[in-house]
């Protein structure tokens, strides 16, 4: 009979690189009847703005005295910020990034365990042969197709058009073109218009993500959102504000306006509809985290004592041989696309 101590054991060291590596995003301002020559358009630039703020936060039951609330805003609130907005005479933001997309999904990048890595690279043939790459990458492309990465300047759009561009050593190899808005941003199982061009698109992310190919995307996004009209490229992390700072400090690559690479990741990443919802709530796919995490409600939706998080399904699989349901395949295998470090906590 086997010992406890011979019995398989996540390794402690266990990392994995990322396969969907997108670059910046950055911001370019036109009209939107010229977007087919847009190599010239001028950029978007992030410039201070000061601003008399007025109170407008809840008070405290002891401030609320009017004497006491008279004299707050007699105090102005001044503040300086970063604001980005399209030129008057330009009414279309254009968000222009590459994609790259990597083979070697689920191998590990570093991993001190042979037995384990053994066990990992058994699992991951098993879900190539059974599912190949083709759920995930549908539902990559369609994160592209639809604009998601634009985040709240797709949700203030008119009209948005998304060009996709394969490059093969520098020379277009395909080309397709989608009406982002004719997409559903919550089901990835809606039949879209573009159906062919977006088979396609899938199917060269499956092949990158497969390692049967090198892939590099361009991705040109238009959207129509008024000229003059405001913009919203990431806003920086400032761990350090001083008195007198800026309140907000937004993006910018030599001036021109951008968002993160990370922001971007995380919508190509929205996909996991596979997630536990007993209470019922409409929240359509989240990105792809090991416990679900989504922060703007400071919840995770993959509960480790449901059963439901990454590690206990990885653990599962690899260890004891309970292999997850095919939902749940998926889930761990983009989670193993996204990369990070998962090794035994010491």
């Amino acid at each position: 009979m086997a010992k406890k101590d011979d019995a398989p054991k996540t390794a402690s060291v266990l990392a994995f690189e990322r396969k969907l590596d997108p670059s910046d995003a950055l911001f370019y301002a036109g009209d939107w009847t010229t977007r087919g020559d847009s190599e010239n358009w001028p950029a978007v630039e992030v410039r201070e703005k000061s601003v008399r703020g007025t109170i407008s936060n809840r008070l405290k039951a002891k401030d609320q005295d009017p004497a006491k609330l008279d004299a707050a805003i007699e105090n102005p609130n001044l503040q300086t910020v970063d604001v980005a907005a399209l030129p008057h005479e330009a009414d279309t933001l254009m968000a222009r990034f590459t994609l790259r997309v990597l083979g070697g999904a689920g191998k590990p990048s570093a991993c001190n365990s042979a037995d384990y890595e053994a066990r990992l690279k058994n699992a991951v043939s098993a879900y190539v042969t059974e599912h190949g790459f083709e759920t995930l990458a549908a539902r990559y492309a369609q994160n592209i197709a639809n604009g998601r990465f634009l985040w709240r300047n797709r949700l203030v759009a008119e009209e948005l058009e998304v060009r996709v561009r394969q490059r093969v050593k520098g020379t277009v190899e395909n080309e397709w073109t989608f009406d982002g808005l004719a997409f559903d941003l919550r089901d990835f199982e809606a039949e879209p218009q573009a159906k062919t061009a977006l088979n396609e698109l899938t199917a060269q992310i499956a092949a990158g993500l497969a390692g049967d190919h090198y892939v590099l995307l361009e991705i040109v996004a238009f959207a129509r959102v008024g000229a003059g009209q405001e913009v919203f490229p990431s806003q920086e992390l400032i761990l350090d504000r001083g008195r007198g700072d800026k309140s907000k400090t937004l993006y910018a690559v030599d001036n021109v306006a951008g968002m993160h690479s990370q922001k971007i990741g995380n919508a190509l990443r929205t996909v996991d509809t596979w997630y536990p919802n007993a209470e019922g709530n409409d929240l359509g796919p989240i990105a792809v985290e090991p416990y679900g995490s989504v922060t703007t409600q400071g919840t995770a939706y993959r509960q480790p004592k449901e059963k439901a998080d990454f590690y206990t399904l990885l653990d599962n699989w690899m260890l004891k041989d309970q292999k997850p349901d095919p939902a749940q395949q998926h889930f761990v295998m983009a989670t193993l696309i996204r990369g990070g470090v998962f090794g035994e906590a010491g």
